[in-house]
């Protein structure tokens, strides 16, 4: 399935600004085609502003349509999306099950998803345009959700089901310490620990092992090593500084 075969269909929007979000939702998922289907205002500059750059969208490719039958002009696959329950007998999908719908078509396959009015969506005249109803699972108590986001989320899936990409965090590559330098750092740390008397010489052993316990879980990694030596020597030499005026006082 092509992602360039998707369009996204705005019917009878009524605020410019929800059509520069809408714009600036597709382009984020890599959506470039929009239809807007008799919008009440439209070109504006509210538009203009709230695409947040996605200008491409909104203007160089941007197709205006009387009706909606014209923005589904050699469609073979046309999803409408409503947040109402309504008493035609559509298959309902998901935008999860929408994606899988339109990954599964074939390559030349033009495909509209249809977004209706902010308040009202789509009529039972303009749904009956289309194959299947999308419906975007939310709170019942408090299903308001704005036409970009609606928009957003359905884009997103489509993006995530035909392209498939990869997360990618750019990570550290910090190597793990040895086991030498391990065992040097709990050394240098029982040392310290029994300079504050924090650590009872003659009974070590518990309080060793459940520290052994915890930075093992951590997998110290060399750098993390060299720091924790770093603040043990300077609390040995803070040490030393103290112990040296305490005894020129003496």
């Amino acid at each position: 399935m092509k992602f360039d075969s998707i369009r996204i269909v705005l019917v009878a929007t009524s605020h410019p600004g929800n059509i520069g979000s809408a714009a600036r939702a597709m382009k984020t998922m890599g959506l470039h085609r929009l239809y807007l289907v008799s919008p009440k205002v439209f070109p504006d500059p509210r538009a203009h502003e709230m695409s947040a750059g996605a200008y491409d969208v909104l203007l160089e490719k941007v197709v205006v349509t009387d009706s909606l039958s014209e923005a589904l002009s050699g469609c073979k696959l046309v999803l409408g999306t409503s947040a109402r329950a309504r008493d035609i007998a559509l298959l309902g999908l998901t935008p999860a099950e929408c994606a899988t719908k339109v990954a599964s078509m074939q390559d030349d396959t033009e495909i509209a998803i249809v977004f209706g009015r902010e308040h009202a969506g789509l009529t039972n005249e303009e749904l009956m345009h289309c194959h299947y109803h999308i419906h975007i699972p939310s709170n019942p108590d408090f299903s308001s959700l704005n036409l970009a986001q609606a928009v957003q989320i359905i884009a997103y899936e489509l993006r995530m089901k035909i392209l498939s990409p990869q997360a990618f965090v750019e990570t550290r590559k910090d190597h793990l310490a040895t086991v030498d330098e391990v065992e040097q750092f709990h050394a240098h740390l029982q040392d310290v620990l029994v300079g504050v008397e924090f650590l009872k010489p003659s009974n070590p052993k518990r309080l060793v092992q459940r520290l052994r316990r915890m930075f093992n879980r951590i997998r110290l990694e060399q750098m993390e090593v060299n720091i924790l030596r770093g603040i043990l020597t300077q609390i040995q030499t803070a040490l030393s500084k103290v112990e040296k005026r305490v005894v020129s006082h003496d």
